[in-house]
C-alpha cells in the first residue's frame, strides 16, 4: 500500500507539473513580445510549413536527466548557449533578455533535452537592430539534425519531425508542445512568427519546431540535474 500511494502521488505531481507547464507555454505563446529589426520585420511562415517526404530515423531510448549546455543546428548556422529559465511574474516562460539575443532559454520546470518528455527551448526571432538566435528557425525541415550538449558529457542528437506555425488567437499549448509519444525524448524549439503588430508590439503567431531524440554521442552517466 505505501508504494501504491507513493506511485499515485507521483503521477498526480507529474500531472500537476505538466498542467502548469501548459499554462505557462500558453501564456508565453500569447504574450511574448518582440521588437522587429528595422530592415526586415517579416517572418518565415511559408517555410515553416515543413517539407514532407523525408524518411525519418527510429527514436533512440531516452537518456538520464542532465542539464543542457549548448544548442547546435548546423544547417541554420545556430550555435548558442542554453540558459535555465523559469517563469515570469505573469506566469509565462521567461525568454533570454534582449541583451543576450544569441542565447536560448530552457524551461527548467519541464524535462531536460534527451530525457523522457518534451523539453522546451525558447529564443528570440530578432531585436530592433538585427536577427536573433532563432531568426532562421522557420527554415528548418523534417530530417534536419539538432544537437544539444549536456552536463554529463554527452551530446543528444535530435531529428526534426515537423515545423509549424500556431496563431496566437487559436493557440493550443497541449497540441503544440505536448509529448507525442510517452516513450520518447522530444524537443520543442519556439520563437515568434507571423505578422508583427506595431501597435501591440507583438507577433501574431509562434513557430514551433518539433524534434525527437535519434542518437547520442559520448558515454553518459546519471546526473542529478539540480546539481549540474
Amino acid at each position: 500500500m505505501p508504494d501504491e500511494r507513493a506511485s499515485g502521488a507521483g503521477r498526480l505531481l507529474t500531472g500537476m507539473a505538466w498542467s502548469a507547464l501548459l499554462v505557462a507555454l500558453w501564456l508565453w505563446g500569447r504574450d511574448v513580445t518582440e521588437v522587429p529589426m528595422a530592415v526586415s520585420p517579416t517572418t518565415g511562415d511559408v517555410a515553416a510549413a515543413g517539407r514532407p517526404g523525408h524518411a525519418l530515423p527510429p527514436a533512440h531510448d531516452p537518456l538520464p536527466p542532465a542539464r543542457p549546455g549548448a544548442l547546435t543546428i548546423t544547417t541554420a548556422n545556430i550555435r548558442a548557449p542554453i540558459e535555465p529559465h523559469g517563469l515570469t511574474r505573469q506566469g509565462a516562460v521567461e525568454p533570454p533578455p534582449f541583451t543576450r539575443p544569441g542565447a536560448v532559454a530552457w524551461y527548467q520546470g519541464g524535462p531536460a533535452p534527451g530525457s523522457p518528455g518534451a523539453a522546451v527551448l525558447v529564443g528570440h526571432l530578432d531585436t530592433d537592430r538585427a536577427p536573433a538566435v532563432f531568426s532562421a528557425l522557420g527554415d528548418l525541415g523534417p530530417g534536419e539534425k539538432i544537437g544539444v550538449t549536456r552536463a554529463d558529457g554527452s551530446t543528444a542528437e535530435f531529428t526534426v519531425e515537423d515545423v509549424a506555425v500556431f496563431t496566437k488567437d487559436r493557440f493550443d499549448a497541449a497540441k503544440a508542445y505536448g509529448p507525442r509519444r510517452p516513450d520518447r525524448a522530444e524537443l520543442r524549439l519556439i520563437t515568434c512568427g507571423g505578422n508583427y503588430d506595431r501597435e501591440r508590439r507583438s507577433y501574431s503567431a509562434n513557430i514551433v519546431v518539433s524534434a525527437y531524440l535519434t542518437d547520442t554521442t559520448a558515454p553518459f552517466a546519471t546526473t542529478d540535474i539540480r546539481k549540474a
